[in-house]
């Protein structure tokens, strides 16, 4: 397994407005003086790209910054083209509306920035799907909370992500017990104390997870798995 390589450039992960609203009134200003630090751009249109940075500051000069298309008709080759520009200095991923990643083609980026070892960082900013579950008065607690393997074969047969959240005395119990029953080539994300000093993300596959044993007794903690369609599960 590999440790994070330090002497790269990290992935920042950078939110957008849901929609026309004040960039000013939706993201943290500490997100904002860090989204003015980055260089190298990806995303869907770099066009509107270049239109939300100079709503964040009309200074900033465009053409002294790199721009990097990531759509759906992206193929790994140009996901993989975005690595040498890792390897120098930070490149931050943007969404067209809220959080990168989610229904979005920056996850793959993100995914290839985990097997590199690269710091994946996320920066605060709004997200539909959780605003509007913590907005509608519905089970937050478990909403997706199934038995490991129903989420393994859910997460494979639909191509989708299981996400989950655990009592943060049980986590080192539940990531036992994962290890125990998924499958070796399943991928197991775990991101702790987010937004903290000590914020921990890591993506790797059980038979790597193996190998280390995370830090996360008592730490608040999100657990991600997903199945790729070429494993057999159980």
């Amino acid at each position: 397994y590999r440790f994070l390589n330090f002497n790269m450039g990290k992935l920042f992960l950078i939110p957008n407005t849901l929609g026309d609203s004040n960039i000013y009134g939706v993201l943290p200003s500490e997100v904002i003086a860090r989204i003015k630090n980055i260089k190298i751009f990806a995303s869907e249109n770099p066009k509107n790209t270049r239109r939300f940075l100079k709503q964040i500051d009309k200074s900033i000069v465009l053409e002294e910054l790199t721009f990097l298309e990531l759509n759906e008709h992206s193929d790994r080759k140009a996901v993989e083209a975005c690595l040498p520009y890792l390897e120098k200095e930070d490149v931050g991923i943007i969404s067209e509306a809220g959080c990168p990643g989610i229904a979005d083609p920056g996850a793959e980026l993100v995914a290839l920035a985990h097997r590199k070892a690269i710091q994946v960082v996320p920066l605060v900013g709004p997200s539909s799907i959780l605003l509007a579950l913590i907005a509608s008065g519905c089970n937050g607690q478990h909403f997706s909370f199934k038995a490991l393997k129903n989420f393994e074969r859910q997460s494979q047969a639909e191509n989708r992500t299981q996400i989950f959240i655990e009592t943060p005395y049980r986590n080192l119990k539940l990531f036992e017990e994962m290890l125990q029953v998924l499958h070796p080539q399943t991928l197991l994300s775990i991101a702790c104390d987010i937004t903290t000093e000590n914020e921990y993300i890591r993506t790797m596959s059980i038979q790597d997870w193996k190998k280390q044993k995370p830090d996360i007794n008592k730490r608040p903690a999100i657990f991600l798995i997903y199945a790729s369609a070429g494993i057999k599960t159980r």
